[in-house]
């Protein structure tokens, strides 16, 4: 308990209180001020609004995507599963300027679309491509294991009493599902939250349009503007805690359906 306490302390705790104390340096009125201005609404607004919208459709996809690795063989499996972990592996700078290079309006992808008046990169459009691509493996390899675990033949049984196939997908399949499925989606929202290096190539950092919270703290401490940034950093930190609150609280209940 002793060894928990001191790593967590200088890992996580005192970072997180010295970016509290260094925002007490400044009156309520100045902190309002700085996390309540336009520019910095607008990117909360676009930090989890596309946060949110890559990771449920990463919680739709990653099932999917998991589905096929583990009930299904075909050739060039271990190839696509090794795919999955591409957004771990490759660095965040690397992948947002691919990303960039392909959604570009000269790009391989982005010049197919441009003519259809589909523009993706530097667009808030963009910044959700990006964000759904380092978090499909949050979804997926949370999803394995439990997948791998649970076996066809319950599945079967359930035909065989009569089921159909939606009754056993929402009654025998999804319970079992849930609390990882739940996991791996709150995994994908958290990274896509905090994520800078694959956005920043991609969205174009126009302020009020295609500017992440991230980027503007980063702004702020080049400025040695401190006390704005870590204004910025204590609501980031605060709505992220409310976060993990409200997906802890779901796991719990999820728990609770599937032991019933």
């Amino acid at each position: 308990m002793g060894f928990t306490l001191t790593y967590l302390s200088l890992i996580v705790l005192i970072p997180l209180a010295a970016l509290i104390l260094k925002t007490t340096t400044i009156t309520w009125g100045q902190f309002i001020q700085n996390v309540t201005n336009p520019r910095v609404m607008a990117s909360y607004r676009l930090t989890f609004g596309a946060s949110l919208v890559g990771a449920v459709i990463n919680s739709f996809f990653g099932v999917i995507v998991a589905w096929v690795l583990v009930r299904y063989e075909f050739p060039g499996k271990k190839l696509m599963d090794a795919l999955v972990d591409l957004p771990f592996a490759l660095p965040t700078a690397v992948a947002g300027i691919t990303l960039t290079a392909i959604y570009s309006t000269n790009g391989w992808i982005g010049s197919r679309l441009a003519p259809l008046g589909i523009h993706v990169a530097y667009t808030p459009l963009g910044i959700m491509v990006a964000l759904t691509f380092i978090g499909l493996p949050f979804v997926v390899r949370t999803l394995q294991p439990v997948l791998e675990s649970l076996d066809p033949e319950i599945e079967k049984a359930a035909v065989s009493l009569g089921a159909d196939r939606w009754y056993t997908v929402t009654r025998v399949v999804l319970p079992t599902l849930l609390p990882a499925w739940i996991t791996g989606s709150s995994l994908a929202l958290a990274r896509a939250v905090g994520e800078y290096g694959s956005v920043v190539f991609i969205a174009g950092n126009m302020p009020m349009k295609t500017e992440i919270t991230p980027l503007l703290i980063i702004t702020k401490l080049e400025q040695y503007d401190y006390a704005g940034a870590t204004s910025i950093g204590v609501v980031m930190l605060a709505i992220s805690f409310l976060l993990l609150l409200t997906i802890n609280w779901l796991q719990s209940k999820t728990g609770q359906y599937r032991i019933h």
